[in-house]
């Protein structure tokens, strides 16, 4: 007997995911995160599978994990020190951007300062065309000069980025060779090698912060690599990328940015497998953990994915996994501004304090707190024992806003429920703009642990005419990670009008990204099973700024078939805006490759759908939807497939709780999904 597992690691809890390969049993488990101690977290929870359901970590065959240490450097500005090389007369490339203000709707609104300062930033003589020919070479001795001067300035790691080096990164590599002989043991990180693609900000950005939180996602490898040794597991460490897929931990160590995103890629992935098997064709998965609340849109059971995805206040621009920020988290803090407005969040608890009614030394009320206070959460232990819901400590925490306001706890925990989903609101109704859909065709998956609590209330604001909460929400994206593929992207510019001499070209250039792929896969991660390939190109019409990424045919390339590949493209650019230009010159910007080696996948088990009216366990007192009422509490293993009620009522699990309110009624699938819709005149 052999496990599987997937472990998680959020802005509270760390969530356990563990599939018995012979039984076919999945279970589950949540413990605090310890910011504080990085891994930590991963190791107590070991302790405790090994306690609760005598899971040996000898007998662990498989361990994946998603982690969100990159990110949070980011966010906390904790990264490494760095310098910044770029051609001379390109200093200003961080403070420049691409001109825009965070918010276009805000005149007050600033951008964030840079991860490197201007002071830290240095021209080298020396410069490329934008066909990768040489025009001057570049100065070895300014490259000497400026790494004498970074040095004295302190600087612990250096980035390079010069111009056009996405067509030749002679360049870049010359330099980092002059900087090795001077400084051997100095990080240097080159753009070309991070992601070689065009354009110099957002090359640059993505190459700097990829440099920024390498040490530090590194030693946090490095050390949970040696503690998962200590505790006796044999399994390679495998962590989540950012694009859905996974890698080994040594790739990860090295090629960090293809995984800072990994904690909210595996969420996703998780529920793309979810709708899949359960034949949701259209959902959007609604992810809402401590800190932040998190949407992305499934189509037939597959993520979107794009790139320019936000870490913090910076934008990154790698292939990852669509995921968009719309709110506040269960444990984002309510407090009142200088004109005496309830606000909700930024500001969260986290893991340490938390939420007050945790009882773990938080003194200002949050999301949770205000579900505490009405009622609605504390009929069960969560997060496996670790919480007992104290609701006097949440009504006492939220008696000086209800001062301050003239207002009940009551009357302040429904508003600040209230001001929590209208944010939602606005951002997905912003979302849904982006990907041109209709939220009223969509069903919304719920997890984490606070997403099952407040779906109901977003989805009846948005017309989504049904909410999913899987059998586990809580600990979906740890799931998630037991359910991804090896996968990455391997990419090159070219830069070429598309005629018959260049698709013979592009049929050359994407045999050896084949081959570049069939190593990483077969070599690297030691992969020996069939795989998957998908070819793509950033194409547009001569004139045009931006590219589209047009999905090509196997067969389209290796024919070399110049009108498939125009065909192709005038196909995508017609469905994104409603028409195309046959007549057009056609430019090829950039080819993509993605591999794909499948991983065994857990089978989840199906039941027969027994149709019965499920019956509480016992009654409660809440407030819900401006009013008291009495209502039933279901435990979730007695909602078994065909069990079926109407609300108002609150499903109590060791990882979350689910509220529905009035006018909704739930039934439970053969996969013991919650299928929440409203009820018929609602």
């Amino acid at each position: 007997m052999t496990y599987r597992v997937g472990v998680d690691i959020g802005g509270s809890f760390a969530d356990f995911a563990v599939f018995n390969e012979k039984t076919s049993e999945l279970s589950t488990l949540k413990v605090f995160s310890r910011p504080d101690e990085p891994g930590a977290e991963v190791i107590e929870g070991l302790r405790l599978l090994r306690e609760r359901y005598g899971i040996d970590p000898l007998l662990i065959s498989y361990f994946t994990h998603g982690t969100t240490v990159g990110i949070n450097t980011v966010i906390q500005r904790k990264g490494l020190k760095l310098a910044l090389f770029t051609t001379e007369n390109f200093k200003d490339v961080l403070e420049l951007g691409r001109l825009k203000i965070p918010d276009m709707y805000n005149l007050l609104s600033k951008r964030p300062e840079p991860l490197i300062t201007r002071d830290r930033v240095y021209g080298i003589p020396g410069r490329l065309e934008a066909n990768g020919s040489v025009r001057h070479r570049l100065d070895e001795e300014a490259v000497a000069e400026a790494t004498e001067v970074a040095l004295a300035a302190g600087a612990e790691g250096i980035v390079i980025a010069f111009l056009h080096s996405y067509r030749n990164w002679a360049h870049e590599e010359q330099a980092r060779a002059v900087i090795a002989r001077l400084a051997p043991d100095l990080p240097v990180f080159l753009s070309s090698a991070t992601w070689p693609i065009i354009r110099e900000y957002e090359r640059t950005i993505t190459a700097v912060i990829g440099g920024y939180v390498q040490p530090r996602v590194a030693h946090y490898l490095d050390s949970l690599q040696a503690a998962l040794r200590r505790t006796g597991v044999p399994a390679e460490l495998m962590i989540a990328k950012s694009n859905g897929g996974i890698m080994t931990a040594e790739q990860g160590k090295s090629e960090c940015v293809q995984m800072i995103l990994s904690g909210t890629a595996s969420g996703v992935i998780g529920a793309s497998h979810i709708a899949k098997i359960s034949n949701i064709s259209r959902c959007m998965s609604l992810d809402i953990g401590g800190t932040s609340a998190d949407v992305a849109v499934i189509i037939d059971g597959q993520p979107q994915h794009g790139v320019g995805e936000r870490i913090g206040e910076f934008q990154i621009f790698i292939p990852s996994v669509s995921v968009t920020s719309i709110g506040e988290g269960g444990g984002s803090i309510a407090w009142i501004d200088s004109q005496n407005v309830l606000r909700v969040g930024p500001e969260s608890a986290g893991s340490n304090p938390g939420p007050v009614c945790y009882g773990r030394g938080g003194t200002r009320p949050t999301i949770t707190d205000a579900f505490a206070v009405l009622g609605l959460i504390g009929h069960s232990d969560l997060g496996y024992n670790a919480v007992k819901v104290d609701r006097a400590k949440a009504i006492g925490a939220t008696q000086p806003l209800a001062d301050a306001l003239e207002r009940s706890p009551e009357e302040v925990a429904e508003s600040i429920i209230e001001i929590a989903v209208s944010g939602m609101y606005a951002d997905i109704s912003a979302l849904v703009s982006r990907f041109g859909i209709d939220p009223r065709e969509f069903a919304m998956l719920a997890f984490g642990g606070a997403g099952p609590m407040m779906a109901c209330f977003l989805a009846r604001e948005l017309s989504v005419p049904e909410v999913v909460v899987p059998p586990t929400p809580g600990v979906l994206s740890a799931l998630g990670g037991l359910l991804a593929d090896l996968k990455t992207d391997f990419l090159s510019t070219v830069y070429l009008d598309l005629s018959q001499q260049s698709a013979t070209r592009i049929k050359e250039e994407f045999e050896r990204l084949h081959q570049r792929s069939a190593s990483w896969l077969i070599d690297e991660q030691k992969y020996s099973g069939p795989y998957e390939i998908e070819l793509s190109a950033e194409m547009r019409y001569a004139g045009q700024s931006f590219e589209i990424d047009t999905p090509l045919e196997r067969s389209i390339v290796e024919n070399a078939d110049v009108a498939g590949m125009a065909s192709a493209f005038h196909a995508e650019h017609s469905r994104l805006y409603g028409h195309s230009d046959d007549g057009a010159l056609i430019q090829v910007v950039s080819l993509r490759l993605v591999i794909t080696g499948k991983v065994d996948k857990p089978v989840l088990p199906r039941g027969e759908e027994l149709v019965q009216l499920a019956v509480p366990e016992r009654t409660v007192d809440v407030r819900i939807d401006g009013r008291r009422a009495r209502v039933g509490v279901y435990p979730r293993r007695i909602l078994t497939p065909g069990k079926h009620f109407s609300g108002p009522g609150i499903v109590t699990q060791d990882d979350t709780t689910t509220i529905v309110p009035f006018g909704f009624a739930v039934r439970v699938d053969a996969l013991s999904n919650l299928r929440i819709t409203p009820e018929v005149g609602q």
